[in-house]
């Protein structure tokens, strides 16, 4: 499956900000799925692109969702934190991103 993206590789690997690691994040890893936070612009298309031309790997769904944003208060003032999208991806059964390299 071919897909138009566009951009170059550069602006795909930028879209992927960070992996996940939390106790949710790590169980999901035993189901071969990898938790990664997005830019929010990334589309599903697009962070496919990106994990398969960041890792060897080829991903079977992506699913992406959008916290809802949460406020935050210093002192007499308030606001809000900072809205980030988020994507689990699975993967095909026997591929794996190495998220803790080996010392």
């Amino acid at each position: 499956m071919t897909t138009k993206i566009d951009g170059d590789r550069r602006k795909l690997a930028d879209l992927i900000i960070q992996p996940v690691v939390t106790e949710k994040a790590t169980l999901l890893l035993e189901q071969n799925k990898y938790v990664f936070d997005v830019q929010l612009q990334a589309t599903k298309t697009q962070i496919r692109a990106a994990i398969e031309s960041l890792f060897p790997v080829s991903v079977i769904q992506v699913n992406t969702h959008r916290p809802p944003r949460r406020q935050r208060r210093v002192g007499r003032f308030t606001g809000f934190k900072p809205q980030y999208k988020r994507a689990i991806v699975t993967l095909r059964s026997g591929d794996s991103i190495p998220l803790f390299p080996e010392v």
